[in-house]
Formats: C-alpha cells, structure tokens, sequence
C-alpha cells in the first residue's frame, strides 16, 4: 500500500472514529453523571455518607462491569456477528433465521425474541432521553438551589426542541456531534484525573477483591446496589445496533482507546473525590468540577445529553424501519432527511409517540434519581435475548464453534445478563413497572400486526384464482389488449391478483404487456442492483418480476423496474399503470388463536397504515386502485 493510501485510510479511519463518538457512545458517554451517585444512594440512602469500603466495592463493581460487559462480550464477541456488517437485534434476528438448524418451532421462537428484544429496545429509547437531560439539567441545583424548581420546565423545554426539529434531519448537525464528544469523553478524563490525584488510593479499586468484599460484607443490600451499577453500562447495546453506520473497526478503536480510558478515569476520579470527602457522595459528578467550570460543564453535559437522546431517537426510526420492512410493524410514513445518506430517516408517527411518553416520564418521575428506578430493566431484557441468539445461534452456525464452547460461551455472559436483570426486577415498584407495561404493548402491537397478516394471507389465497390456469383463459379466449404496461402488485406469484382479475371482469380488456410484480423484503440488510429483480417470461404478453430490497434499503419500485430487463427501453413511464388491491376486511369472530380484539386491533393498525403507493414511491398520477371485500 501505497503511503497516500496509507494516510488517506488512516484519515478515512480517523473520521468514523470520530463520527462514531458522536453517535454510538453518547449514552454510555453519559453515564457517569448519575451511574455513582445512585449506586451509592442504593447503599447508604440519598444524603448518607458511605464508607470507603463501599466507594472500593462500587467502583470495583462498574470497572468490571465495563470490561465484562462491553469490553469482551459486546466488543470482542457479539460485535463479530454482523448481518452483512448490519447489527441490531433485528439483523441478528434475520441472521438467526437464516440457521441451518432452522425449524418451525426454532422459527417461532426467534421471531418471538426479536419481538420482545424490539419492544424492550423502544422502552429503552423512551428513558434514555428523559433520564440523560434530566441528570445535565440537575447540575444547576447544585450552583444555587433557587435554580432547583427550573429543572423541569428547562428539561421538557429541551426535549421539545428536541423532538420539534427531528423532521429537519441530522444532517446538519451530525458533523459536530463527533467533536462535541471528543472534548466531553476529554473533559471525563481530566476531571477524573483530578479526582484521583485528590486520593490516589483509589486505584487499587482495580483489584476485583473490592468488589466480591462488597457482596460478602453487604449480601442482600449488594444485589440492590448491582441494578445501579449497571447504569455504567447502559447504551452497550448501541455499539451493536450501529456497527451498520460505521463498521465493526472503528467502534472498538473508538471504545478501547478513547472512551473506555476516558469513562475509566472518571469513575475512578469520583471514587478519589468521595475517599477524600464522603460529603461529595450526594452528585459526585459535577462536584468534582471546580466552582468556576459548573456553568461550562453543564452546559457540556446537556450538550451530550441531547446528542445522547438524538441517537436513540434516530435508532428507534431505524429499528421501526427495519421492523416494519419484516413484517413486524404497518406501514408508516416515512421521510427521508437526507439526499445522500440512506439511513437518516424520519419516521413522524414514532417521533410522536416517543414524545408523548418521554414527557410522561419527566412529569410524572420529576428527578434522574427517581427514574434510575424504571432505567436498566428494559436493556438488560435486550441485553438477555441478544446474548441467547448471538452466542446460542450465531456462534455455532457461523463460526462453527464445538457445541461444549458455545454453551460455555453463552453460559457464562448469560449469567451476567440475568444477574443483572434479576438486580433491577427488584426496582419494578418502584418506576421498573413502566418500561415493561411500555414494552409489553408495544409486543401486544406487533405480534398482533404479525399474526394478522398471516391470517389475511391465508384469506386472500382462499378467494384467489391460480395464476397458471388464469394465463390458459386468457390466451384461449382473446381480450381486447389496450397498449402500455400493467403492473399489478402481487403477494403471491404462483395466484393472479385480484385487481387483475376485476380489471378482466369489469371493463373486459387487459394491457398490452402484464407484469405482475412481487415485491419480497429479504432478511440481509441490502442487496447489490444487480441482484434486484427477478423476471420470468410467462408467454401472451404476460411477465413476472421478484423486487427484492434488505430490510434497511427504501422500497423504491420505479427505480428498481429501471434495472429490469423488461424495463430498460422504457421510454415513456407515462403508458405504465400500477394497479393496487385495496382489501377490507372485517371479522366476525376469533380466528386460529386470535381473539376477537386483537382481530380488531389488527384491523384498526390496518386502516391507520400507510398508503402502499406512496409506500413503495409509486407515481400517484399512475396508481389505480380496486377495492375487495375478505371476511377473515
């Protein structure tokens, strides 16, 4: 290599470095604002002075937390099973399908998981934003306590503006989240730098002893204190679920040489202010910033903060995408904020949602403390089902680990998981409740949406004609043929769609050449154009087109038919008609398993899903659309 090509790709690997600071590590980035201070409420109560074998024990505990957790599972283990360098529970969900090993049973049961991983991903996209502006803002109580009542109207006002400027796109703004990052991960590490100069002796939390001391001397009241630590390590699943924007190499070089040293050192820093003074226990955090920085870094706090909730909102639109494109979600609008980048997207209806509840949050919890009780059950859910697939699944069908190693392997990081997720079970009176009533409507929704469109499927196949038999009547009994191409839209290749069918019926004429197109959205993140479209030749006039899209790519079918052979010399778009099924259908009573509810509920996400023609980016002034009548 070449050495121009060695600095341009020294340059090229600088920049996602870089960009992935501003967009992966800002939740995990923010956690050192609350992670101590409640871990230390969890043992001596907020407003008690710990001892310093419980400042050891706990800042033992999130060291060892980060290099379990994130440093070897995430980063050097799950990090590794990319979907066509895709992550996310819904890649791994894809990926997991795609098993050798893969049967019904097997089918259902990771469809079920990617479901609940999806729906504990969204209760974890409501609390991040609340909790993280939350605990930036709270920084002004501690320059005057007059300034305490604002904490609230300044947060939502934040959190508005927020959400209020997400259907202008990231775009603008996404090239300063990085440098924005880079001085907060460098002013995490100065102030930690400080805090362990005050009590250098703070350093020897490194040996794991501290911790295990913690568990014999405290028992009981350390497994409470564990759901606490595990806010340090809140937003590990962000380095998975974004590998897609940046690769799996600049995130671990992004994590092993700048945050982690940096979130290390101020974890560690808090530990040395607190061993020097039990007084500072009460936000140890902003406490460590001399009197004359408090304004600065709250202001770098609210900045992180927001850069931290922005990434979570952009990964929910992302995730919702995705879900919907498998089948796991109706239709939603869909608005893409960038020219250029394919993945900056807006979806409005979960901008709205995740608005509404969010405020819920922050009126109805009113402090990052009292929210720290509904944080973490949500994630170390996620955090539960992604070890289960990823070392369960992907390890042994990809890599082709020993059946003994895989276990070992998921065993052991699954005991982590469940540790942690039975620590915060424990907060569920006390805020827990709400991410899992959230998730577990959010699964209500889904697999409802997924069921119900398999019901439809089969209600449509019962009154539709195949398509061979149809293509026999057509050619023995000539139709008039009007000139220009039909397209009509087809779930089933092998049956004639219905609009095709009542075309014949009613007006008695079909277009000079039919094709009768199937759009399938496959379980790999993108394909290449060449692989785009599939045709067959059907005789009389009559084509069948596959379109295939990766459940992260917009369905664009204009611009997919251009790399049709059939398509190549179309000159004129304009004698192209796109001919639609709009299907009502209604419910008289349950249907295999189905209550009669969620029928209904089904039935109501139809009506309220997204028109298909502006879905698939058809032409408006082409689409013809025939209405049917299915009872299910």
């Amino acid at each position: 290599m070449s050495a121009v090509h060695t600095d341009a790709h020294k340059h090229n690997m600088s920049a996602l470095v870089i960009g992935a600071l501003g967009v992966v590590f800002g939740d995990i980035g923010t956690s050192p604002l609350y992670a101590v201070k409640e871990s230390l409420a969890a043992i001596s109560g907020h407003g008690g002075l710990p001892s310093a074998g419980d400042v050891f024990g706990i800042i033992s505990m999130i060291l060892w937390s980060l290099l379990i957790v994130i440093t070897i599972k995430y980063v050097l283990f799950i990090m590794r099973a990319d979907n066509k360098g895709e992550g996310g529970i819904m890649a791994l969900t894809a990926l997991a399908l795609r098993s050798p090993f893969a049967t019904p049973l097997w089918r259902i049961l990771i469809n079920f998981l990617g479901i609940c991983g999806l729906a504990l991903f969204f209760g974890d996209g409501v609390i991040t934003p609340a909790i993280s502006v939350l605990s930036a803002v709270e920084g002004l109580e501690l320059a005057t306590p007059v300034l305490q009542p604002v904490v609230v109207p300044v947060t939502v006002i934040i959190l508005l503006i927020l959400f209020l400027v997400q259907r202008r796109g990231t775009a603008g703004v996404g090239a300063m989240f990085g440098p924005i990052m880079l001085l907060w991960f460098s002013a995490l590490a100065l102030l930690g730098i400080y805090g362990i100069l005050k009590h250098p002796q703070i350093l020897g939390a490194i040996d794991p002893r501290h911790a295990l001391d913690f568990f014999l001397e405290h028992r009981g009241q350390a497994f409470l204190v564990l759901g606490a630590v595990f806010l340090s390590v809140t937003g590990a699943e962000a380095l998975y679920a974004d590998m897609g924007h940046f690769g799996c190499r600049p995130i671990q070089l992004a994590w092993l040489f700048l945050v982690f040293p940096a979130l290390v050192l101020n974890y560690f820093g808090q530990g040395g202010l607190i061993l020097d003074d039990p007084q500072m226990a009460k936000n140890p955090f902003y406490l460590l910033a001399p009197s004359w920085g408090l304004y600065p870094l709250v202001g770098m706090a609210t900045a992180a903060t927001v850069i931290a909730s922005q990434a979570v909102i952009s990964g929910a639109f992302s995730a919702a995408r995705q879900a919907m494109q498998l089948g796991f979600l109706p239709r939603m609008e869909v608005i893409h904020t960038s020219s250029e980048e394919e993945g900056q997207i807006y979806v409005p209806t979960i901008n709205w949602i995740l608005l509404v509840a969010v405020l819920i949050l922050v009126f109805g919890f009113r402090s990052s403390s009292n929210l720290a009780s509904a944080y973490g059950i949500a994630v170390t859910g996620a955090m539960v089902i992604d070890t289960t697939i990823a070392f369960g699944v992907v390890l042994r069908t990809m890599f082709g680990w020993s059946l003994a190693l895989t276990i070992a392997s998921t065993l052991f990081f699954l005991l982590f998981d469940v540790l942690f997720f039975a620590a915060n079970a424990l907060k569920i009176p006390d805020g827990g409740w709400f991410p899992l009533l959230l998730g577990s409507f959010i699964f209500l929704l889904m697999s409802t949406w997924k069921r119900g469109t398999e019901l439809c499927r089969h209600a449509i196949k019962k009154v539709e004609i195949p398509l061979e038999p149809f293509l026999r009547q057509v050619a023995n009994d000539p139709v008039p043929r009007s000139p220009g191409v039909g397209i009509y839209l087809s779930t089933n290749g092998t049956m004639a769609p219905q609009p095709l069918v009542q075309n014949l019926q009613h007006h008695w004429v079909i277009h000079e050449t039919v094709a009768i197109l199937t759009i399938r959205f496959l379980d790999t993140p993108h394909l290449g154009q060449e692989q785009r479209v599939l045709e067959k030749d059907l005789g009389n006039g009559f084509h069948h087109l596959t379109v295939r899209f990766g459940f992260t790519e917009t369905p664009d079918i204009p611009r997919a038919l251009q790399h049709s052979r059939l398509f190549q010399d179309w000159s004129n778009p304009d004698e192209t008609s796109f001919f639609l099924g709009r299907t009502a259908f209604f419910a008289e009573q349950s249907r295999n398993g189905l209550p009669l509810w969620r029928i209904h509920m089904f039935l109501w996400m139809q009506r309220n899903a997204s028109n298909a023609a502006s879905w698939f980016r058809l032409p408006a002034h082409r689409v013809v659309e025939m209405g049917a009548r299915v009872i299910l």
